[in-house]
């Protein structure tokens, strides 16, 4: 440790055993996510008051079943815990186990106790041992376990304080290993192995034996011994066998004295919703209702939000113009500026809920149920139950869910996923479809209680899915990767959503949607108004050129201005590239200023609107902006006098948005999971054509 005042904590555990409740509890407010050095894995860290002058520098570890990895997610845990050089390495682990799934939690505790690290077993939920009937003998157990027990419920806020006192207390923690793997696996080998590596802990020296990757944090001549011991693979593969079952052998021991489990006190619900829940036909028919739930919400509960959110903005501009002196700065604040942000900040209501709805579904325990319902259906695809998770998570930003394929032990299953991830809805594409459904879609009831708004969206959503599977099946037949997979995921316990973690959840997300999409959409916005605002002679002479044309007929001095208007914004700049493209992208329904904002939201979907509110704005006769919903309702088509974005044109924008690949982070990262530039390429133009001649049968169709 370099700071006696700062106590480096390695929090570790099996996946839902409220590990990560734990965090927020410990951390509050006090995070900060990043990647660690040189990979794409979410790193959590944050920090923790443990008295007056000490502080817990707490990293929230991926969730692992073993210190011996199958994803890359897990492989992360094991290079923390072995480089005693890193900045990650910890000077005392936690590690936290479900009360419900203590034998098998165990295990990886056993495993960690080896490494000679300080250990604390946190046992969480123990607000559920009555209701389970169980009962723990913990001095006991703390006594066969050689090591701090905490009890605790992260969610109740129960053991917090016990858990600080004993992180305080590391330095004290008893290190000793819970069982000799070398007296009952083969003494002689692993006394060799000591020999070999006398400055490592026996079981560090095991493990970089047995792991098929190569240590960066070890010297040449460590190196050249730990590939010689790998060259017996199978003494190797059957020392771990041993290895697994002498640690359940020391687990059954120790539990059998110390865990009681009385099934006849136990009042337990789990079992009636897990056959309702998981059911082959009501299951999937449940998970349908809670998506329509979720989609009438979205639109019901943020109308009121968004239109006064549209209208301030609208206003703000307005003022802006009003009290500030007429000039380029005052136009670049209230025709740049205030309506690029307002395109992002206009939608904070729909993601929040949205974000709430997931972070609820995944607090319940309902979410892992859907992984396993879908298990079966998604192996037909070339994928597995895991790879529902990405595919969730690319609802929120398919940055992350791509990420989350890490865990996903086969590599073909992988690939696909990552490679069909895009496809589904991320909030990036919801301000682009609520605007649009809001513009074409009557805001209708059916049966009374359905809103045909919602109804869209959610078809949306299902239609991005759809696309996802159907990719899925493309590719499975196409690749030919050979590879095996394990499908193993854990069924928690149903609980009561925490509001604390919940709230955490919406509010890094929202913050994350802002920040990210508002840094572009703010930049952007100030090239597309200076690109607006200038131009050749002719955008000079915009005001002589239109008055000499309209000279002799009776137009009223405000549609003067707005004719000039709408003649130096097609003679600008953005208004000669817009033509350029315009032929290119007339045969989906679009005019060049549309064309404009589909350029522009390459860099990310959510850029459209805030392009087109930008484009309008400069666009406008100075005196009345209008929102943005009113300025896009307003357009008019002047080839056909009907609105710009009628039926036909607002079905062609919305599948263009639901297939194409306009997202450059998302490129980035598939390029980096996949160390190549051929699968990232593959989506841009794959989505791309599929996008473009998909928008330009729907327009021709509804025509």
């Amino acid at each position: 440790m370099t700071n006696d005042n700062v106590v480096k904590v390695a929090l570790i555990g099996n996946p839902n055993t409220g590990k990560t409740s734990l965090f927020n509890q410990l951390t509050g407010l006090k995070q900060k996510v990043g990647n660690y050095p040189g990979i794409t894995v979410e790193k959590k860290q944050g920090f923790c008051k443990l008295n007056e002058s000490v502080k817990a520098e707490i990293t929230d570890l991926p969730g692992t079943y073993s210190i011996n990895p199958t994803s890359l997610d897990e492989t992360l845990v094991l290079d923390t815990l072995l480089n005693e050089e890193g900045d990650a390495f910890p000077d005392v682990i936690v590690v936290v186990v479900d009360i419900e799934n203590i034998k098998r939690n165990l295990l990886l505790f056993t495993q960690l106790k080896d490494l000679k690290i300080p250990t604390i077993l946190v046992i969480n939920m123990i607000d559920q041992m009555n209701r389970k009937g169980i009962h723990i003998n913990v001095q006991k157990l703390e006594k066969q376990l050689n090591t701090k027990i905490v009890l605790a419920s992260a969610r109740k806020k129960i053991g917090i304080g016990d858990l600080k006192e004993a992180i305080l207390d590391y330095k004290n923690i008893d290190i000793t290993p819970v069982g000799d793997i070398s007296i009952k696996i083969d003494k002689e080998y692993f006394s060799k192995l000591k020999e070999a590596f006398p400055e490592f802990p026996l079981y560090k020296s095991w493990l970089l034996i047995t792991q098929k990757k190569e240590f960066d944090f070890i010297t040449e001549d460590e190196k050249k011994l730990v590939l010689k011991f790998r060259e017996n693979l199978e003494c190797i593969k059957r020392y771990q066998h041993k290895e697994t079952i002498f640690r359940y052998q020391i687990i059954n021991d120790v539990l059998k004295d110390t865990f009681n489990v009385d099934k006849s006190k136990a009042t337990d619900l789990r079992g009636v919703l897990d056959r309702v829940l998981t059911h082959k036909i009501f299951g999937y028919v449940i998970f349908a209702l809670i998506l329509l739930f979720i989609f009438q919400g979205i639109f019901n509960w943020a109308t009121y939000p968004m239109d006064l959110i549209d209208t301030a903005f609208a206003n703000l501009s307005s003022w802006t113009k009003s009290v500030m002196p007429p000039g380029t700065f005052t136009n670049l604040i209230a025709e740049g500026v205030i309506p690029g942000i307002g395109g992002v900040i206009i939608f904070i209501p729909q993601i929040a809920i949205l974000f709430t709805f997931i972070s609820i579904l995944e607090e319940t325990g309902y979410m892992s149920r859907v992984v396993f319902l879908m298990d079966k259906i998604m192996r037909k695809f070339g994928m597995s139950g895991k790879s529902v998770i990405p595919l969730i998570s690319g609802t929120a930003c398919a940055i992350p869910a791509i990420m989350a394929s890490r865990n996903i032990g086969s590599w073909k299953e992988r690939l696909i996923t990552i490679l069909v991830v895009p496809f589904t809805t991320c909030s990036a594409r919801l301000p682009v479809y609520a605007i649009l459904i809001a513009l074409i879609i009557p805001d209708k009831r059916i049966f009374g209680f359905l809103n045909l708004q919602g109804l869209t969206m959610m078809a949306m959503y299902l239609l991005g899915f759809t696309a996802a599977i159907s990719s899925s099946i493309l590719l499975h037949n196409v690749l030919k990767i050979k590879s095996k997979s394990l499908f193993v995921i854990e069924m928690p316990n149903y609980k009561l959503p925490s509001i604390k973690n919940i709230l955490y959840e919406v509010v890094e997300k929202t913050k994350a949607f802002i920040f990210g999409a508002g840094k572009i959409i703010l930049a952007l916005s100030i090239v597309l108004w200076f690109l607006a605002s200038n131009g050749s002679s002719s955008f000079k002479n915009a005001e002589e050129i239109v008055t000499n044309k309209v000279e002799n007929s009776e137009l009223h001095p405000q549609e003067l201005q707005k004719k000039i208007a709408s003649y130096k914004l097609e003679n600008s700049y953005i208004g000669y590239m817009g033509k350029t493209i315009e032929p290119v992208i007339k045969p989906m329904g679009y005019d060049w200023k549309i064309g404009i904002a589909l350029i522009s939201s390459f860099a990310a979907r959510e850029v459209f609107v805030g392009a087109l509110a930008t484009i309008y704005n400069v666009d406008s006769d100075g005196e009345n902006t209008g929102t943005i919903k009113e300025r896009m309702a307003a357009e008019i088509n002047p080839d056909t006098g009907e609105k710009r974005f009628n039926f036909p044109t607002g079905m062609s924008l919305l599948i263009f948005y639901a297939f194409a690949m306009q997202c450059v982070g998302t490129l980035a990262i598939v390029k980096r999971e996949t160390n190549s530039w051929k699968w990232p390429m593959l989506q841009l133009f794959g989505m791309g054509i599929l996008a473009y001649v998909s928008a330009v049968i729907v327009f021709n169709i509804f025509s």
